[in-house]
Order: C-alpha cells, then structure tokens, then sequence
C-alpha cells in the first residue's frame, strides 16, 4: 500500500480513535467543528483506503489468569514446513503474535501463560514438536509502554 497522505481532520480522527476507538464521531465532529456525517465518511473512507483496518478492545491478561509474557525466539528443524508451523501456531490460542524474523531466529512469537510452568509445557508439548529445533525465551517483567505510531499529514 502507498503511504497516505492525511490532512488535520483525517490526522484528528485518527488521533481520538488510535486513543479511544470507542470515541463518538460527534464528539470528534464538534471538537473540529464539522458535522457527524463528515468524520463519518471520513472513517469509511479510511476504512476502504486500508489505512483503519479495524478496531479492538483491550483486556487485562492478568485478569484472565495470565500472568507470564514471554517472547520466544525459534529456530526450526531444516525439514520444518515453515507454513505448517506458522499454522500450528496460529492454533495455540497462547500465542498471540508470531513474526517471520531476521537474525539468530526464523520466528518471534509472544506467548502468554498463566504461570511459568504453563510456559514450560507450551514450549515442551506444543513449540518443539511442531518443528522446533531450539528455541529462546524471554519472560517480560513488565510493559513499560505501548503506543501506536504518529500520525501526521506529510
């Protein structure tokens, strides 16, 4: 996809929904002084554009028992099928992203466990059977921020 270029109100909608994607249109509208219908179409058409792909809802990980981050660096037996892999993978509901890498490792993927022997047996019974020759983890004590990237017009 081409880089978008954004103009103040395209930058301000992007802004309050990156924010809070729970934000009404008519408060962003009145905010800006423009009519509902206005940011409206403008977030439909950075809906078709490609440029919002979605929305979510973030929910404490603690909060449903999982207490342990860790990002798992993997390195796969020569024979491995990468796409199988990345497809076993993507049936581990624990894991919540996997990377296609550079580097020492071929895949980076982010785990959550409710413990660290729940990690363990992930990477025993799941990770290394499915094609995992070595893998390399590293427990996260805590995120000290998430953010997405700026948005400007340029």
């Amino acid at each position: 996809m081409p880089r978008q270029i954004f103009d103040s109100l395209d930058q301000a909608i992007l802004n309050a929904l990156s924010t809070n994607a729970r934000t009404p249109y008519l408060e962003i509208a009145r905010e800006y002084g423009v009519s509902g219908a206005a940011v409206h179409q403008r977030v439909q058409r950075l809906v078709s554009n490609g440029v919002i792909t979605g929305t979510s809802c973030n929910i404490s990980s603690e909060a449903l028992g999982y207490n342990t981050l860790a990002y798992i660096g993997l390195n796969l037996r020569a024979d491995a099928d990468f796409d199988q892999v990345m497809q076993s993978l993507s049936e581990i509901p624990e894991v919540t992203e996997c990377h296609l890498v550079t580097g020492p490792y071929d895949l980076m993927i982010r785990v959550e466990a409710h413990d660290n022997h729940h990690l363990f047996e992930l990477v025993q019974k799941r990770l290394r059977p499915m094609g995992a020759a070595r893998t390399e983890t590293m427990i996260s004590f805590r995120e000290h921020f998430k953010r997405g990237l700026p948005i400007t017009g340029e």
